[in-house]
């Protein structure tokens, strides 16, 4: 197995221009790794007798490549090789290997030294291959610079459709085309333009605010679509607030809102806390249109759904890679308290918490009953009256 790497960071300039040590460095290997990419802008440089290993999907056949070859391996990557790059990859795969770098400016540098951008405060997203959750992140705590890394799917135009559907409007669009190559193109846009428009597949995106972001904290009942006739059916903001608080979202990872309706709990969690996986359930096909609105009104992207009854659904596929969740709100049980109790435990992280809103002694008292028969640890009772409505009380119980 190959314990000596060297990674070189490559531009789309079809004359790599190398300095002279990596030259050296080509000189003296014999396998080499890459793209078809990079392979084509490095061809004269390889020596008659090298190997080539490209680098593509599936990675872990890749590097069984790698474990099967015996001498050092001289790998080409984009721009630099550790900001979002194949180097962390080889470095998690291979720990105990050799490695020295030769970076090159990343692609979002470039675009920033066209744009005459100090970047030093930028926030950073890749969609090269990754779901939205970090530019997602980013947007809900109002970045006012973010350099996204695009792919062919997640590229300029459906980011700047997202960005529409979920009211992140107060933004310009920088989109940087095959930088550093022939067909090099820097252009600015309006979210609008950018969304109608086709790209160069090779890009990048710089999102600069023309106004300061929207945050929210504690948003008011009346801002919600409720459902039709029944404006009571939301958790009222003051009892959500402290509901959120006796879950200690602040130290979990993964959240689940039962019976969501109108999506308030769930919104307003991933507001504060935006790098929480939250799934919502419910069962009601009617609150499904609800939470969308909701969700877009308020800038609340990433949340994920869950329709059907909760005792009739797998979980796990909600649950962080370890198989577990780390706080839970029951907002709606029908009487099978008890049912989703049990279907819960399993699944609740040590130290992860549980939580009701209960306006009457006898769910109050099951919720408490229940906890002590599962062995955990109950809270202090939160009792809340807002306005003319009916005190309600937060219970919450902590995992042992």
């Amino acid at each position: 197995m190959s314990d000596r790497f060297t990674v070189i960071g490559l531009s789309d300039n079809p004359d790599p221009g190398l300095a002279a040590d990596a030259v050296e460095a080509v000189r003296n290997h014999r396998v080499f790794a890459g793209g078809q990419r990079h392979r084509m802008l490095v061809a004269d440089l390889l020596p008659e007798d090298s190997r080539w290993i490209t680098i593509g999907p599936p990675i872990a056949k890749v590097l069984d490549s790698f474990r099967d070859e015996p001498d050092p391996v001289l790998v080409f990557t984009s721009g630099d090789p550790l900001f979002y790059g194949f180097g962390a990859t080889l470095q998690h795969a291979f720990p105990d290997a050799e490695y020295i770098y030769y970076p090159a400016f990343n692609s979002l540098q470039m675009l920033a030294h066209r744009c005459r951008l100090p970047y030093q405060e930028m926030r950073y997203a890749s969609l090269t291959g990754r779901e939205w959750d970090e530019l997602d992140t980013a947007f809900i705590e109002g970045s006012e610079l973010i350099g996204i890394l695009t792919d062919r799917k997640k590229n300029p135009a459906a980011i700047a459709k997202r960005m529409l559907e979920y009211g992140f409007s107060g933004y310009s669009v920088i989109v940087g085309e095959a930088l550093g190559g022939r067909a090099e193109c820097v252009g600015k846009y309006s979210l609008e333009e950018t969304r109608d428009r086709t790209f160069h597949e090779l890009n990048c995106v710089i999102l600069k605010a023309i106004v300061s972001p929207v945050r929210y904290f504690g948003i008011s009942d009346s801002g919600f679509e409720g459902l039709p006739g029944r404006p009571n059916m939301i958790t009222k903001m003051p009892v959500r607030l402290v509901t959120l608080s006796r879950l200690d979202l602040c130290n979990a990872s993964t959240f689940w809102d039962v019976g969501f309706c109108t999506g308030s709990v769930a919104i307003e969690a991933k507001l504060r806390f935006p790098r929480l996986a939250v799934t919502a359930f419910e069962k009601r096909v009617e609150c499904r249109a609800l939470f969308d609105k909701n969700s877009r009104k308020y800038g609340s992207p990433g949340i994920r759904i869950s329709m059907g009854d909760f005792l009739e659904q797998t979980h796990v596929e909600y649950t962080d890679p370890k198989g577990k969740v780390d706080a839970v709100f029951i907002g709606g049980h029908g009487g099978h308290l008890g049912e989703m109790f049990a279907a819960i435990d399993p699944l609740l992280a040590g130290g992860g918490r549980i939580a009701i809103n209960a306006v009457q002694n006898k769910s109050l008292e099951q919720f408490h009953a229940l906890a002590e028969g599962f062995g955990y640890r109950l809270l202090d009772d939160i009792t809340i009256a807002v306005d003319e409505h009916n005190s309600i009380t937060v219970a919450a119980a902590c995992k042992q």
